[in-house]
């Protein structure tokens, strides 16, 4: 079931029998990316097992897709006693990330962050769902000629409070936290190899503004001057003021609450984290772990009694020591758009609704 493939579309290759594997997938990871290697000595001729740089290629584990991509280095070495064959490879959004935009015009006019990111990963071959609502049309998104696509696609949905991370077969999604739920979870001194919680005030601020950058005096006239909008995050102890420049398109306050609430959530449920080993790639219900999918954690020695958290990112991984898998999990407020984002974990916290 956790036998790992690789295969090659150019030209038509299936590889097999890895022994060191590391496949890593997130929701704030762009783009999924792996790395195997194949340490015996092949039963053929080594020469015959050919990965060119750019190859098209699938990484499954047993029958299920994990990354669509590209080969991006294949690496050969030999010694006095066997032939090993190293390949590293990203998803097909890694030209969203490498690349420029490729856009006339430098700029859109009443689009929606879907409408923006499908324009400028469609030049790229690759298409874009969203699995949510992605909110109302923003008024005017400039694009920098040395910005790449993800840099405005990732600016533009951060504007709506959404997630945007790549699928197993290559393309884009635009996302909100997921609701779904793993089978199983992990219990302590059941399914936990290892486990590290941390619990932060270092990343959060009291007060967040979100002001306008503008290019004229006149439009900041009034009380308020340039500011938006204020956000609190009233769970932090002392007076902490973090100043937020409203990225382009967060023209009224609506828009600017939103980014505020978003940088407030995602502060607070980033101080709040697990990082995770595990010995198997699936949970009990034979599905490998997923980013964006619900888990529940059994962490009593961490002040983790019993919740239900985030897989934020998993990496499957295969070496000497044996299977493993190791995950990053957060609360969901870490990404959803609660303006004020309570830790309802360790016993001496209080909770508010």
């Amino acid at each position: 079931m956790d036998d790992l493939t690789l295969t090659l579309k150019k030209p038509a290759v299936k590889l097999s029998g890895w022994q060191a594997v590391r496949v890593t997938r997130g929701i704030e990871r762009m783009p999924s990316d792996f790395d195997i290697e194949f340490t015996e000595r092949f039963p053929g001729e080594a020469e015959s097992v050919v990965v060119k740089p750019g190859d098209e290629c699938q990484v499954l584990i047993g029958s299920d897709l994990v990354i669509t991509g590209y080969v991006d280095r294949f690496m050969p070495t030999i010694d006095r006693s066997r032939h090993s064959l190293r390949v590293t490879g990203r998803s097909k959004c890694q030209d969203l990330v490498d690349c420029s935009v490729v856009w006339d015009s430098n700029q859109m006019s009443g689009a929606t962050a879907l409408t923006v990111a499908q324009n400028l990963a469609g030049k790229y071959n690759i298409t874009v769902k969203a699995l949510t609502d992605v909110g109302d049309p923003i008024k005017q998104v400039n694009f920098i000629w040395s910005e790449t696509p993800y840099q405005v696609i990732e600016r533009v949905v951060r504007s709506q409070a959404l997630l945007v991370y790549d699928s197993p077969d290559g393309n884009l999604i635009l996302s909100r936290v997921g609701t779904e739920k793993h089978g199983s979870g992990f219990q302590q001194g059941k399914n936990v190899e290892r486990a590290t919680a941390m619990f932060g005030m270092d990343l959060r601020y009291s007060e967040y503004r979100v002001r306008m950058h503008n290019m004229t005096p006149l439009s900041e006239t009034g009380d308020a001057g340039d500011i938006l909008t204020i956000v609190e995050d009233k769970d932090v102890p002392r007076f902490r003021r973090r100043e937020i420049i409203a990225e382009t398109g967060v023209l009224v306050a609506g828009l600017a609450q939103k980014r505020g609430v978003w940088e407030a959530a995602r502060r607070a449920g980033r101080s709040y984290c697990v990082q995770l080993t595990t010995d198997s790639w699936r949970d009990g219900d034979g599905m490998l772990w997923t980013p964006n999918r619900m888990v529940r954690l059994q962490l009593p020695s961490l002040k983790i009694p019993d919740v239900q958290w985030i897989v934020a990112e998993v990496t499957y991984r295969r070496d000497r020591a044996g299977t493993a898998a190791d995950l990053v999990l957060m609360p969901p407020d870490a990404f959803s758009v609660q303006p004020i984002v309570l830790n309802p974990i360790p016993a001496d916290v209080q909770t508010r609704g």
